[in-house]
């Protein structure tokens, strides 16, 4: 009988595609994947340190997984178990633990599956994680993760991810673009590049701080590659996203009018004490610069809220600055402290009280921004990539430049590319359209 193995992702994009990675390599060694609400032999949980809730879920998915199988190996990977492994190490029903550079050689770690009385760490001094291992994530049939970049050499003063991924390194172009073309070879529509920090690509190529490459380099690459649709760049430093990547992605023939840039603040004072590398003049060039070259594009925006500090006055500067911008959502965080990191010492702690509320200013906000988004597409004519998923009787896509569309449920849609015209907003939110063009291949 072959053993049965089961993932869960907590966090960002690149833990999928990790986790993806992972996976594979237990296929190989024979195990057959399951889903994680089924009865497996083994539970491995891909952890986040980003924020508080993510601690907390870990517990939750644990027990999940011995409400299955009571019996089942559990193992933790991932950034929280690199952070605090002990920690993890010490929660009823975990077996093993494996920090950054251990993770992707689980199944050296895993013998006969049978459960320990304590959980047992591998994991490394960060130092140790200078090797870049590729990865991607193939998690429904119409869109894959790839990463490209892993690590960061940011010292951002609320940011624990150095700690846990440590420092900046790039995959090579040739197996970026190997990658690519085996995606693409399996009849995904779209690619979303994905890392810790992708506007350092290039950095640690060779495996050492010799730079042949450049983002910009990737981008044209990987625009020349065959079959492939779409590409979206999901995240990236506006100090990084150079003019130049901004008048490619324009006339490219596969990038799409998407870009998620972090502000974190829209303060000055507050962008120096988290150590960010950039004022908010530079953040509005790139925004303004951005809808120069492309009037439709979608821009996303990370913020945090409640940073050690923030007073009235500069969380009001923060709001006033994102409500004049031309933005088309917000990614609110609220504040958590993280342990080993400057914020977490600093005076002017903001009461949680005071956090919650200004993050649900900020939503609301991004409600309002994302609608007036959505109304200036209406009358557009633009392709839509159908997702595989019966959503209560309708069937959702995402346009190029990310707008959400509805449409009652048609199996045959799902993976395909079909141009569209937006007509109205319907009342949840998503936007309803008429076909202009049946199916759409690039």
């Amino acid at each position: 009988m072959k053993k049965k193995v089961a993932f869960y992702t907590l966090g960002c994009k690149l833990n999928f595609s990790e986790t993806s990675t992972i996976a594979r390599n237990f296929t190989d060694e024979g195990f057959d994947r399951v889903d994680f609400t089924e009865e497996a032999d083994m539970y491995v949980i891909n952890t986040c340190s980003v924020t508080d809730n993510a601690d907390k879920k870990f517990k939750t998915i644990v027990k999940q997984a011995q409400k299955s199988n009571p019996d089942a190996f559990i193992a933790a990977v991932g950034c929280y178990a690199q952070l605090k492994p002990e920690e993890l190490a010490d929660v009823d029903g975990v077996d093993l633990v494996l920090g950054a550079t251990e993770k992707f050689k689980i199944t050296d770690y895993i013998n006969d599956l049978t459960k320990n009385d304590l959980g047992k760490v591998h994991s490394c001094e960060i130092s140790e994680a200078d090797f870049y291992v590729g990865s991607y994530a193939i998690g429904d049939r119409t869109r894959a993760f790839l990463k490209v970049q892993d690590g960061c050499d940011y010292k951002c003063t609320y940011c624990t991810i150095p700690l846990a991924r440590g420092i900046s390194r790039s995959d090579t172009l040739e197996n970026v673009l190997k990658n690519a073309t085996d995606i693409s070879n399996q009849g995904i529509k779209e690619i979303v590049l994905t890392g810790v920090n992708i506007g350092d690509y290039g950095k640690g190529e060779f495996g050492n701080k010799k730079h042949e490459h450049t983002f910009l380099d990737l981008v044209k690459a990987l625009d020349d590659v065959d079959g492939i649709h779409r590409l979206r760049i999901s995240s990236i430093e506006p100090n990084l996203l150079k003019n130049e990547t901004i008048d490619f992605v324009a006339q490219s023939k596969t990038f799409v009018p998407h870009f998620h840039i972090p502000l974190q603040s829209g303060s000055d004072d507050l962008l120096k004490l988290m150590k960010r590398r950039y004022m908010t003049n530079l953040y509005k060039e790139r925004v303004h610069k951005i809808r120069e070259a492309m009037p439709n594009c979608c821009i996303g925006v990370d913020v945090i809220v409640g940073f050690p500090g923030e007073t009235e006055q500069h969380f009001l500067e923060t709001y006033h600055f994102l409500n004049e911008l031309d933005i088309s959502y917000l990614h609110v965080f609220t504040y958590s402290e993280r342990d080993n990191t400057p914020a977490a010492t600093m005076k002017g702690v903001v009461p949680k009280k005071v956090r919650n509320k200004r993050s649900k200013m900020l939503r609301g906000l991004s409600a309002k921004k994302r609608r007036a988004f959505y109304e200036s597409q209406l009358g557009n004519d633009l392709t839509v990539l159908f997702e595989g998923e019966n959503k209560e009787g309708y069937i959702q896509g995402f346009t190029e430049n990310y707008v959400k569309v509805k449409s009652p449920w048609n199996p045959e849609l799902v993976n395909t590319l079909h141009q569209v015209r937006l007509t109205e907003i319907d009342v949840d939110g998503l936007v309803r359209f008429e076909f202009v063009k049946e199916k759409v291949e690039a």
